[in-house]
């Protein structure tokens, strides 16, 4: 099976290449980009499985990339910023960023992070009424119709789906799909939850994502 290939945009030469290195050191695949046309670019001719994107970039934001390539991608995009402010990371996570890690990082929470992205998903179709998730063909369809999810927003309906009516707890939620402890992420949640439930108001689907007060998230049964 080929390794998993990793696009990387990032303008500073210095941290790519020691990037570029820490990650096929790990065994993935690399390419690297260093301005937002030439990120854009390469993601839609190389098809990598996982973006890593700096915001810094000599030509755009790195918030452009994000965005565009969410008008037709759900490929997981992890963004490295420099700069540790609640506000920020809230506006990455609404945009369509999956995850991101502040700098200075260390390399092993990188690609604990990564690991996460890629973990296998379960093959069974899950159904909740109209409401159906495709782990294989990465679907969420309803009525029919396809809704767009971001990976990790993927990553929790599924974890929803599996039980409906259960109530998991934000604490749950993030071992579960960040293979982590809550601390800062409890925003995280919070904001990938409001992103869904948008997604569900878009297409008239009311009601079958319960916010449990204080506690966390359920699908009604």
């Amino acid at each position: 099976m080929a390794s998993r290939l990793i696009l990387l945009i990032e303008d500073d030469t210095d941290i790519a290449v020691t990037l570029q290195h820490d990650l096929e050191d790990a065994g993935y695949r690399v390419q690297r980009a260093e301005s937002v046309m030439s990120g854009l670019t390469m993601a839609r001719e190389e098809h990598p499985e996982l973006i890593l994107l700096d915001l810094s970039l000599p030509d755009g934001d790195g918030r452009d990339v994000l965005t565009r390539i969410r008008r037709d991608s759900e490929l997981p995009i992890l963004v490295l910023t420099a700069r540790d402010i609640v506000g920020e990371k809230v506006e990455l996570l609404t945009l369509g960023a999956d995850d991101y890690i502040v700098k200075p990082f260390d390399i092993a929470e990188l690609l604990a992070r990564i690991a996460v992205q890629f973990r296998q998903e379960t093959s069974e179709t899950l159904t909740v009424g109209e409401l159906e998730l495709n782990p294989s063909r990465r679907l969420v369809l309803y009525r029919g119709k396809e809704l767009p999810f971001s990976a990790k927003e993927f990553a929790l309906l599924s974890l929803l789906m599996q039980h409906p009516g259960r109530v998991y707890s934000r604490e749950d939620i993030v071992r579960e799909v960040w293979e982590g402890e809550l601390g800062e992420r409890s925003n995280v949640v919070d904001v990938h939850f409001a992103n869904i439930r948008g997604k569900f108001r878009d297409v008239e689907l009311y009601g079958l994502l319960r916010t449990v007060r204080g506690v966390g998230y359920a699908l009604r049964a």
